[in-house]
């Protein structure tokens, strides 16, 4: 057995605008940007799919922003209601594997499967299967031996991908990234 921790930080890909396609099939593979509503001067976009985030649309982007860089744009309204549904059905699947589960937001969290019979890249790949299969969502998720690993693994391949940042191979994968992708470097941060 590993005598390091083990741990997965989870991160449900483009959470709410999946949710929205997941529930609409007819927005599936279409540029869907969930946004606040424009008449009530709250217009900017919350979350958005792989193809609107291809085509440029950036989370805080003002609506008509989001419309000028992407036209075929769909806009739908939050439904967080449904979006916590989710986040707690996610969760139940992680709790198959360990009561150490630490949300972070609605969509991430981490949980420690130190001491598990199963390997954190086993379970990972579990997890992603079952939320796959089960919710009709996909999770990318990072397996390390300390939190921050693994959430820098998490984000490191996108979407629906598990990767293992080990005491191995932390240097290989982190080193040559840019300041600004370690967790908690901000702009400004990063500038200095």
């Amino acid at each position: 057995m590993n005598r390091y921790r083990t741990i997965l930080h989870s991160d449900l890909n483009s959470f709410y605008s999946s949710v929205e396609m997941m529930l609409n099939p007819a927005l599936q593979g279409k540029a869907v940007a969930v946004c606040g509503s424009t008449e009530d001067r709250h217009g900017i976009v919350l979350a958005k799919s792989e193809k609107a985030k291809k085509a440029g649309v950036k989370t805080g982007m003002v609506n008509w922003e989001a419309k000028q860089r992407c036209p075929d744009l769909i806009i739908v309204p939050p439904q967080y209601d449904q979006y916590l549904k989710y986040s707690e059905l996610t969760r139940s699947i992680y709790l198959r594997y360990t009561d150490l589960v630490e949300p972070f937001g609605m969509d991430e969290c981490w949980c420690d499967v130190t001491g598990c019979l199963k390997s954190g890249i086993e379970i990972a790949e579990e997890i992603r299967k079952a939320t796959r299969e089960e919710l009709g969502l996909t999770v990318s998720i990072g397996v390390s031996f300390n939190k921050i690993f693994a959430k820098m693994g998490s984000e490191y391949k996108k979407p629906d991908a598990t990767t293992v940042i080990s005491r191995e191979n932390y240097r290989e994968i982190l080193w040559p990234l840019p300041a600004r992708e370690m967790f908690f470097v901000g702009k400004v941060t990063a500038q200095k």
